[in-house]
């Protein structure tokens, strides 16, 4: 198989693993919101048993554990169908080290959140390890698209644009998600059930589980300005990619902030917190992928072959 077979194959792979990843964090923001967290209250088996009782808490957890293992082992052969060759090891290999030392503190993290008895701190952390491996897991998958790609998008005159402000989204994004985490963590997100009001005051003081909140809302806020900027900069831009990144990204900037204030004032139920962590996935994968794609980035080996002969 040719260069641009192999690259094909490790990104059609990369993809699978990647919306499996997004599916397993969507069913962490479920354990969490259901209150499963604990109700297999040991790791790795659950009360003791390999398979667990027919109880609906602990198959919500248990089905969150099953799809876990099941995104190891899909990361682990798209990492050994990468190695297997010469170009996608020398390209991706780095990001494939990176994969799977983020799943390895992912395992661990997850098998903490249940010796700690779902510390606030420790559920955070795994939720950001959590996006940080999904993040790479996209990136990965880019990059060998790329690579199995052999016409000239790689050196175009339009490159870079915008992608400092999609990429200065992705952090913002990523930091709303963790924050997110932490509200439903620490149920900080049943302190003010009205909004703009935080029980009917403006600014409250940003302490205690209204603090969280107010800091969740105030990262929504930020980053809702940040999208109507990227977009209305975008406007201007000489590429189309660009344009249709920032208008799609806005508009899920907008539908999670929507999706939010539904969330505070109906008493965040577990499929419309899932919803909402859904779509802030969506945002980071939309942005992350922008940025990759409108990066002034070097072409592969085979891209620069192609471009040669031509």
């Amino acid at each position: 198989m040719s260069a641009a077979g192999d690259y094909r194959r490790v990104s059609r792979l990369g993809l699978v693993t990647t919306l499996a990843m997004a599916g397993l964090m969507v069913l962490g923001s479920i354990v969490r919101s259901t209150g499963s967290g604990l109700a297999c209250p040991d790791w790795p088996l659950c009360g003791g048993r390999l398979l667990p009782p027919l109880e609906p808490h602990v198959l919500v957890e248990w089905l969150h554990r099953f799809v876990a293992l099941l995104v190891s082992v899909l990361l682990l052969g798209t990492v050994g169908a990468l190695l297997a060759h010469r170009a996608t090891r020398a390209r991706l290999g780095g990001l494939a080290a990176l994969a799977l030392l983020l799943l390895g503190g992912q395992i661990f993290l997850g098998a903490l959140t249940v010796w700690r008895g779902l510390s606030p701190l420790v559920v955070g952390a795994h939720l950001a390890v959590g996006l940080l491996l999904f993040a790479t897991l996209l990136t990965l998958t880019s990059t060998a698209r790329a690579g199995a790609s052999v016409a000239p998008a790689w050196g175009a005159p339009t490159a870079g644009a915008g992608a400092g402000a999609l990429a200065l989204m992705t952090a913002a994004a990523y930091a709303q998600c963790v924050l997110g985490g932490v509200v439903s963590a620490t149920h900080a997100g049943a302190v003010c059930r009205d909004w703009p009001l935080c029980d009917g005051v403006l600014f409250p003081p940003l302490r205690g589980l209204a603090g969280i909140q107010m800091l969740h809302r105030y990262g929504a806020y930020t980053l809702v300005v940040l999208g109507l900027v990227t977009a209305l900069r975008a406007r201007r831009s000489p590429d189309p990619r660009a344009r249709r990144a920032s208008a799609a990204a806005l508009g899920l900037v907008l539908l999670q902030a929507l999706l939010g204030i539904w969330n505070l004032t109906v008493g965040t139920p577990p499929w419309l917190t899932a919803l909402h962590l859904a779509t802030a996935i969506a945002l980071v994968a939309v942005t992350l992928s922008a940025t990759l794609v409108l990066a002034p980035l070097p072409a592969p080996a085979t891209a620069r072959v192609a471009t040669a002969a031509a």
